[in-house]
């Protein structure tokens, strides 16, 4: 158990950062410590899942209620306190008579269960498995990965792959740790319980045994392929759908995709942020789509046909009249973006451009179009 997780300290905002803060800095550093972008950082993954695990707390308004009952408690405070005897608990600084301090089961927020499920369910701890309570299956972490999606597949829909990296039941040991034709016996760690408690000021908290990882028993040889942890990391591609009309920031939740449960328990969900790429051409406001066409001077002061193509690929002809002023805009009806049964428009904006340079004979005939103006002011 790490000494303190603050999981404002891994997103780099304050306490009182508001939901629109904590999304921002999730984002930002999901990107930047996303495995992917740091195949040379081995540490890059476990920077990544701490990332996930505080924005899945903080972005969470029960969950962060919660949380940030523990940290006025002094849950956080660390846990450096003597152990207790194997499978036993140990009561902290100031526990009467010396006995066993306040638990975390003890502390019920609001009829929604003890901070000892609620910390075991964040940090890994005791949980179902702590405590008098058996062991048994338990869900998979659910998992967030941010993907990148082109403006054309946002807009009009489509497949994106999805490369990601997680935890599958080890093939050689089945997910029990052992070497094949291993021997067990008891941990002796946990006594079997699978977990041990830690307590200091007047709280005791249980946490996965760390010989058994939680499993009451240890091999008399560990698998030589997981090491003992009874799961590999592999890679893996999703063709993920797009929806019309995806912004950056939708998210959707593939069920069964994340991280692998324990002791046969489901897997977790896999939870995709997408965050859209400009486009070169196109922009976007709400359902319509902003097409910038470049119109040289005699084009926008005779009038002229201009061909446009739409975002699906389709060309229409946009008809330019004389005197048009740069920034004018022309709307193409049913062009824009689709969603939820409504269909914007596309908008094509004059963009006037000046020639740098001139031809001596285009000079020519611009000197006389400007001194035929009558300019006065």
């Amino acid at each position: 158990m790490a000494q303190s997780k603050d999981y404002y300290s891994v997103l780099g905002v304050s306490a009182s950062a508001t939901q629109d803060e904590i999304k921002k800095a999730y984002r930002r550093l999901a990107k930047k410590n996303h495995p992917d972008a740091n195949k040379s950082d081995p540490k890059a993954a476990d920077r990544f899942k701490e990332i996930s695990e505080a924005n899945n707390v903080l972005s969470d308004a029960d969950k962060r209620k919660q949380y940030d009952e523990m940290r006025r408690l002094g849950a956080f405070g660390g846990f450096g306190g003597e152990r207790t005897q194997r499978g036993g608990r140990s009561g902290g600084p100031g526990a009467p008579g010396g006995g066993a301090g306040p638990r975390m089961e003890d502390f019920d927020i609001g009829g929604i269960g003890g901070l000892g499920d609620l910390f075991s369910s964040m940090f890994g701890g005791g949980g179902a498995r702590g405590g008098t309570r058996p062991r048994g299956p338990e869900r998979g972490d659910s998992v967030e990965v941010i993907v990148p999606v082109a403006f054309r597949v946002a807009a009009l829909g489509g497949k994106v792959p999805v490369d990601l990296e997680v935890n599958e039941e080890c093939p050689t040991c089945h997910g029990n740790g052992g070497a094949p034709g291993a021997t067990w016996r008891t941990c002796p760690e946990c006594s079997g319980r699978g977990t041990i408690s830690f307590g200091q000021g007047g709280f005791a908290v249980n946490r996965p045994c760390p010989m058994c990882l939680g499993r009451g028993q240890v091999p008399s040889k560990t698998c030589p392929t997981c090491k003992g942890a009874g799961e590999v990391r592999t890679r893996k591609t999703l063709n993920i759908t797009v929806p019309s009309g995806t912004e950056t920031g939708t998210r959707v939740r593939l069920a069964g995709q994340g991280g692998r449960g324990s002791d046969g328990g489901p897997p977790g969900d896999l939870i995709i942020t997408f965050e859209v790429g400009a486009d070169r051409f196109f922009a976007r406001e709400g359902l319509d789509v902003i097409a910038k066409v470049p119109l040289n001077i005699a084009q926008a002061t005779l009038g002229s046909k201009v061909s446009v193509r739409t975002l699906a690929g389709k060309k229409v002809t946009i008809r330019i009249p004389a005197g048009t002023a740069p920034g004018k805009r022309f709307r193409v009806p049913g062009q824009g973006i689709e969603k939820n049964g409504a269909k914007g428009d596309m908008i094509v904006e004059a963009n006037v451009t000046v020639p740098e340079k001139l031809t001596p004979e285009q000079e020519r005939m611009m000197k006389e179009f400007a001194a035929s103006g009558d300019l006065k002011y």
